[in-house]
């Protein structure tokens, strides 16, 4: 059943704003959408407005510059009317006092005349009050009835979700209440309006140029090597090129240092050199008389290519 439209004047500080109520029964919704819609173009779009569709039973926030965003909310309950139309958000409440209307109390005698803040206020912790008479946007301590027509004409929301519109909105943000689905535009299309256009990115660092490879310095030691592991490196061409790329990369080092330095540099090389022969010797197993055995020579190789190979690496990383 539809109610005649009554229409509520408000004084502002600056203008007189005339504010219509068109108030009517969810069980026979009518579309006002499109001649409330009529005059808004997206010239007067105002920055930030609220949006509750009541066949979705969801609130949409609409903030320029930034995606939408929806909350499930509770409306009026089967028989209740419910505004429709233009309102806007008349007055901000933290820890609302609750006080039942006179319909409610005449329903309910035994509602008590006001509840305070608290775990047992049916407001929750924030309330929106619009511009229609004892209607307002608020929590509850109700959330299973959020998503359905439970309320007594107001629109219910989740405490988490209540809690973000309390702190988005200022006084003064438009409502418009719709029948039908609220014509939202989608995230996807609101975030690339929003977003600028992306600047050309720099144009990359020049390449630096590659340092030549080091040279490949053989060992002075294989003249006259008598231990097996100088004398396996030095007498498999694979393991002496990478114990020489090595010895190259250790020398460009020791070239780059000031006079003062080098002499004690090379000193600290040559003793790392012995530390590495003797700790690839035991890992590898290389002793005497392993040339008579392929098989162990062979594993003696690949493992001390793998350990000449780490040298070589780490070098590099210096």
């Amino acid at each position: 059943m539809q109610r005649t439209a009554t229409f509520l004047w408000h004084l502002l500080p600056t203008a007189t704003l005339a504010i219509a109520l068109a108030l009517v029964s969810p069980d026979g919704l009518r579309a006002q959408d499109t001649a409330a819609a009529a005059g808004t173009t997206a010239e007067s779009m105002p920055p930030r407005r609220i949006v509750i569709s009541l066949t979705e039973r969801r609130l949409h926030l609409l903030e320029e510059g930034r995606p939408p965003r929806s909350f499930p909310v509770a409306i009026g309950r089967p028989g209740v009317a419910i505004p429709l139309g233009d309102s806007q958000v008349l007055r901000k409440r933290r820890n609302p006092t609750w006080r039942p209307t006179a319909n409610q109390r005449r329903d309910n005698p035994a509602l008590p005349a006001s509840v305070p803040p608290g775990p047992a206020n049916p407001l929750g912790k924030f309330a929106l009050d619009l511009g229609w008479t004892a209607i307002a946007i608020h929590g509850t301590n109700e959330p299973d009835s959020v998503g359905r027509r439970a309320s007594g004409g107001c629109f219910r929301m989740l405490p988490a979700d209540i809690a973000a519109l309390f702190e988005a909105v200022p006084v003064g943000t438009p409502v418009r209440v719709v029948a039908g689905p609220a014509a939202v535009p989608p995230p996807q299309a609101a975030a690339l309006a929003a977003a600028p256009l992306a600047a050309a990115p720099p144009p990359p660092p020049p390449e630096k140029a590659a340092s030549p490879p080091p040279a490949i310095l053989p060992d002075p030691r294989c003249a006259t090597a008598g231990a097996p592991l100088r004398r396996m490196i030095c007498t498999v061409p694979e393991l002496a090129a990478l114990d020489g790329r090595a010895r190259g990369l250790q020398q460009r080092r020791l070239a780059a240092l000031p006079a003062e330095r080098r002499d004690a540099a090379a000193y600290a090389l040559l003793q790392e050199e012995r530390r590495f022969d003797d700790r690839i010797t035991a890992r590898c197993w290389v002793r005497r008389g392993m040339e008579e055995d392929p098989a162990v020579a062979a594993a003696a190789r690949a493992c001390l290519g793998d350990a000449l190979t780490e040298r070589l690496e780490e070098a590099k990383r210096r």
